[in-house]
């Protein structure tokens, strides 16, 4: 009867175990993602200069992990799917106003998300890639975004 005991508290440890829940995700700041320095470089493939980002040591310590953000929509292709989150209204982004890149992000969705409106104000979760290589891409980019509730 000891045995039988001691075998259903070592299950039960076992299942406890594996039911662990997820970690929270990192609540990002734009203010953290200011942490980035940009120079000039010539891009030959599209004979222009552009700005290429140097990221530093806060943005480098959360990349790849899950994160949430709180922002502005910008659709940039309604029947691709395609919106960038911005730390500010589009009257202010950095398409239009003075803002620098490290005020926007691409939201690449885990699922086909709903049609959002230019400046909503929403929260998001999603996995923080940082990009210094693809010029067609957002610096940073938000994968497997979804909508916070």
């Amino acid at each position: 009867m000891k045995a039988f005991r001691i075998l259903v508290l070592l299950m039960l440890t076992v299942c406890l175990a594996s039911f662990t829940p997820a970690a929270n995700p990192i609540k990002l700041t734009w203010e953290t993602l200011r942490d980035v320095t940009f120079k000039k470089k010539w891009y030959p493939e599209e004979s222009i200069y552009m700005l290429h980002p140097t990221f530093g040591p806060s943005v480098q310590k959360i990349k790849n992990k899950q994160v949430s953000i709180t922002g502005y929509i910008l659709p940039v292709d309604l029947d691709a799917n395609l919106y960038v989150l911005s730390a500010f209204p589009f009257s202010a982004c950095f398409f239009c106003g003075g803002a620098g890149p490290e005020t926007v992000m691409t939201l690449n969705f885990k699922k086909k998300a709903r049609k959002f409106k230019t400046d909503e104000r929403l929260t998001f979760t999603g996995v923080l890639k940082l990009n210094a290589d693809d010029i067609y891409q957002m610096n940073y980019i938000l994968e497997e975004a979804e909508i916070v509730n």
